[in-house]
């Protein structure tokens, strides 16, 4: 009976045994196993409630795995969640905690967390400073926003090169012929360093119209870039132009030649007449220049009708259709019309228009008052009294006595 029970519970582990197997087998089949990193850690940020995800396309993961650490200013704020490969690219998914706060705009880069070579992924606001929105669940940055810092092996690489290949055995060499450079001209360097100086003071202090004219010469660049077309048929047509200017080379002499000697004649000129003398006369003529230019178009206008008296020139081609016109004047040359025309205003117009004037005064004081017979009245006859005492006779203004009346 007890050698029956002993069989029994083999048999039973034995089929146990093969079960586990089996489900090991199974398990196998349908599963791989990547190590513990496979697995979520307990502990690891980014796995709380309120957690949010952000995929990363990253250039290079180098060496980084899953459940790497997130950092944000050097504090774990997440980890890594999954790796794979799109196009080429290496996609990384983030878990970040609830409480992580970040611009959508935000770059993300691998770095070193220790010169053993443990590497995590850094989260950073943009460098430039101009943060734009917020990052949120689901969120991606792209690759232009992604990058690697440099690894502990490439900075060790970088100083083996410059260390063995990189010319450092060259400074001794450039050392000495420096010294023999500078040997003996001691303060001819320390002059020149201090005109250098000089020189980087003045452009500093005129680094605003260093600015001013380097935009002037950018408008420039952009108007001569506006008028390109137009540069281009002008140099086309320049050795046209240089070859008529080389034709005309003798006659440009004479006349370069020519106004040296104006030039000479001028200076003698002013020489001879005195500079101050000039001076005056130009400051007196600056008036008359002036009251020419305000005269505007009427000085030519008056100028027009002058050569074509008594036509005005706008309305010759009116009238005018022959080869001649018809035209009668009168001219009244009589003393009183001169005196109230020619004369009014003057001395001789008021001596003409007195009595004097008729008398003898005036030339041929016996002509006719009126030769063309005009509408002009002639003057009132003057009183027998009144010339008397123009002419200064005795007596003159005493009235004559009246006759007696004969008798009847």
């Amino acid at each position: 009976m007890s050698t029956d029970r002993h069989g029994s519970r083999t048999r039973a582990r034995l089929l146990g045994a093969g079960a586990l197997g089996a489900a090991v087998l199974l398990t196998g089949a349908g599963c791989t196993w990547d190590g513990l990193n496979s697995l979520p850690l307990p502990g690891a940020q980014g796995n709380g409630e309120g957690a949010y995800e952000v995929t990363i396309e990253m250039p290079n993961v180098t060496t980084i795995t899953k459940n790497s650490p997130v950092r944000v200013n050097d504090v774990n704020v997440g980890s890594i969640k999954e790796l794979r490969v799109e196009d080429y690219t290496a996609i990384v998914t983030v878990s970040l905690n609830e409480e992580v706060r970040l611009p959508a705009n935000a770059h993300a880069k691998i770095g070193q967390t220790s010169l053993l070579g443990s590497q995590h992924l850094e989260l950073f606001p943009p460098p430039d400073g101009k943060a734009e929105g917020s990052l949120s669940g689901g969120d991606r940055i792209p690759l232009e926003r992604a990058g690697v810092y440099p690894t502990t092996e490439q900075t060790l690489s970088a100083l083996s090169v410059v260390l063995t290949d990189g010319g450092l055995a060259q400074f001794e060499t450039i050392s000495q012929e420096l010294n023999t450079a500078l040997d003996g001209r001691q303060v001819d360097a320390k002059e020149v360093l201090g005109q250098l100086e000089t020189t980087v003071s003045g452009l500093d202090d005129q680094r605003a119209d260093i600015i001013a004219a380097m935009d002037g010469l950018d408008r420039l660049s952009r108007q001569i870039n506006e008028q390109n077309d137009t540069l281009s048929k002008a140099l086309a047509q320049m050795p046209e132009a240089l070859n008529l200017i080389n034709d005309q080379k003798q006659e440009l002499t004479t006349a370069l030649v020519s106004l040296g000697d104006f030039g000479n004649k001028a200076n003698q000129i002013i020489d001879a007449g005195g500079g101050q003398n000039l001076v005056d006369n130009l400051r007196d003529l600056t008036p008359v220049l002036d009251a020419l230019a305000n005269s505007g178009r009427d000085l030519t206008r008056v100028l027009s009708s002058l050569i074509t008296f008594p036509f005005p020139q706008a309305g010759i081609d009116n009238f005018l259709r022959g080869d001649y016109a018809n035209l009668y004047i009168d001219a009244d040359a009589t003393m009183p019309r001169v005196a109230e025309t020619l004369l009014l205003g003057t001395e001789f117009g008021n001596r003409m228009a007195g009595l004097e004037g008729y008398v003898g005064l005036a030339p041929n004081p016996m002509a006719s008052a009126d030769p063309f017979s005009l509408d002009v009245p002639a003057p009132p006859a003057p009183a027998p009294e009144e010339l008397a005492e123009a002419l200064g006779v005795p007596g003159a203004a005493d009235p004559a006595p009246a006759p007696e009346e004969a008798p009847r």
